[in-house]
Order: structure tokens, then C-alpha cells, then sequence
């Protein structure tokens, strides 16, 4: 996934959450008070930072996976045989589902 696609489905759903916290806002039948509002910002502000580290960290799994990537096709390309270490990853992934 590129980056102009993490930001197209950031950007999707924070309008997804300001058009709920619009159509909330229209449902109500008291003003919020002040304090409410600044909860509101404090915890806007946390799943801003929630959703920046999501982000950041599904692009920091896809650089490794393509580096793993780029290694294997490099040895193809030089002819080392990969089936060991790709048998050896399969039974370590399988170990680690069983295990959790």
C-alpha cells in the first residue's frame, strides 16, 4: 500500500468520524458545556495520535515484508535454493498461531 492510499483512508475516516460527531451534535437537545468540549478535543486529539501510529506502523510491516521480498527474488535470481528457509518460515508461523 502506498502512502497516498494510507492518507486517502485516513482522510476516509476521519470524515467518517466528523460526520458522526455532526450528526450527534444534531441529535442532542442541550448545549454541550465547555468541559465537555474539551474532553471531546483531549480525546479527538488522542485517536488522531492512535490513528498516525496505526498508519505508521502497517507502513513500517510493509517495508519489512518487501525487503523480506526483495531478498528472496534476489536469491532466486542468484540461484540459491529458497525452499528451506520458506518451509522453515511456514512451520515457525504455524508454531506462533498455535501458541497464541
Amino acid at each position: 500500500m502506498n502512502n497516498e492510499n494510507e492518507k486517502g483512508r485516513e482522510h476516509d475516516l476521519r470524515q467518517r468520524i466528523v460526520s458522526l460527531i455532526q450528526a450527534n451534535e444534531r441529535a442532542l437537545k442541550k448545549p454541550i458545556t465547555d468541559e465537555e468540549l474539551r474532553k471531546l478535543k483531549a480525546a479527538a486529539g488522542r485517536l488522531d495520535q492512535m490513528l498516525k501510529a496505526a498508519v505508521d506502523a502497517d507502513g513500517q510491516v510493509l517495508r519489512s515484508a518487501v525487503a523480506r521480498l526483495d531478498q528472496l527474488l534476489e536469491d532466486i535470481a542468484t540461484g540459491k535454493d529458497v525452499a528451506h528457509d520458506l518451509n522453515r518460515r511456514r512451520d515457525w508461523q504455524t508454531k506462533k498461531r498455535e501458541d497464541g
